[in-house]
């Protein structure tokens, strides 16, 4: 696929991952930087502080995101009853689920280090992208 949405996970680690996992065009959500946004906030660590401030920064400054508009606050809709449906919470995981809307709205698959994180919401693809930390299973 040549256009698609790099959840926060993958915006993270994009470092360490191959270009060929990747969409050809990427892009990113404006939750996604609201999530990136909380993580300097969110430790102590002077050291850390700066490595996640520089992170969102780079972020801002490499995407335009993708808004949060009215047809993603209505697909937002869809994917709370997926969750439900599945017995999961949508608050639980709610930047993720505010991410699956957005690419639901915008007709866009996810690319993902962490798929399970969108297990139990229909209609989304979900394209998961190989850890940097976890190798692939060797097949003998």
């Amino acid at each position: 696929m040549a256009s698609g949405i790099l959840d926060t996970s993958t915006l993270i680690l994009i470092d360490g991952l191959l270009a060929e996992d990747l969409p050809t065009e990427p892009v990113i959500t404006a939750v996604t930087l609201a999530e990136l946004s909380v993580g300097p906030l969110a430790t102590a660590d002077p050291s850390e502080q700066a490595a996640r401030q520089a992170r969102l920064q780079e972020a801002e400054a490499a995407f335009e995101p993708l808004p949060f508009d009215a047809p993603a606050a209505r697909a937002f809709g869809r994917v709370a009853a997926s969750l439900r449906a599945s017995g999961r919470k949508a608050h639980a995981r709610a930047f993720d689920a505010l991410i699956a809307a957005t690419a639901l709205a915008n007709d866009l698959p996810i690319y993902t280090c962490n798929p399970k994180d969108f297990a139990g919401i229909d209609d989304v693809t979900v394209v998961a992208v190989p850890h940097p930390e976890r190798p692939s299973p060797r097949v003998l």
